[in-house]
């Protein structure tokens, strides 16, 4: 199978289940925004000096995996791709594991107020990761306020996720001194 279909040369693509829209349609800009997210991962992930975050980053990478996949699915289909995916849907169990490395990282982290980012070049990645990451956000919500059924635990994942970004990136701020 080759990856060049041609069957988006005219500015469409197809959802999961075979539903074709605009390449431009709420929903693909969305998990195009995710796409985006899971790239600068990896960068974080290739950038980073501590092995757990590392490991962390790509459970996440893999969990957006499976994130996109249901922002993919129509409306209509939610429920079918829910019966034939329900093992890899997000849930509040991985919402409440991002909790908990923000509120692990916090008891130890010691910083005064907002940090720029450059200290180091993963500070900086993750830091880009973490606007990367609100981006996602925003969009998802602008696809929930646009009537588009949005599963809560999606968009409170991405909220978790910029924060634990952000402790990560201060981390990586403060190996360096």
């Amino acid at each position: 199978m080759s990856i060049s279909t041609k069957t988006g040369d005219g500015g469409s693509t197809s959802l999961l289940f075979n539903k074709r829209v605009s390449k431009n349609h709420p929903r693909v800009v969305c998990y195009g925004n995710v796409d985006e997210l899971s790239s600068s991962l990896g960068i974080c992930r290739a950038h980073s000096i501590d092995v757990n975050v590392k490991s962390q980053l790509l459970e996440i990478q893999i969990e957006l995996v499976h994130f996109m996949a249901e922002l993919a699915t129509d409306d209509l289909d939610q429920d079918r791709y829910h019966k034939k995916y329900a093992d890899k849907v997000i849930h509040q169990q991985q919402v409440d594991r991002l909790t908990s490395l923000i509120e692990e990282k916090e008891k130890n982290l010691q910083f005064k107020g907002w940090t720029q980012s450059g200290e180091t070049v993963a500070d900086a990645f993750f830091d880009q990761a973490r606007t990367t990451c609100r981006r996602a956000e925003r969009g998802i919500v602008a696809l929930k306020e646009s009537g588009t059924s949005v599963r809560s635990e999606l968009m409170v994942y991405l909220n978790r996720l910029a924060d634990l970004l952000w402790i990560w990136g201060v981390e990586h701020m403060l190996f360096k001194k």
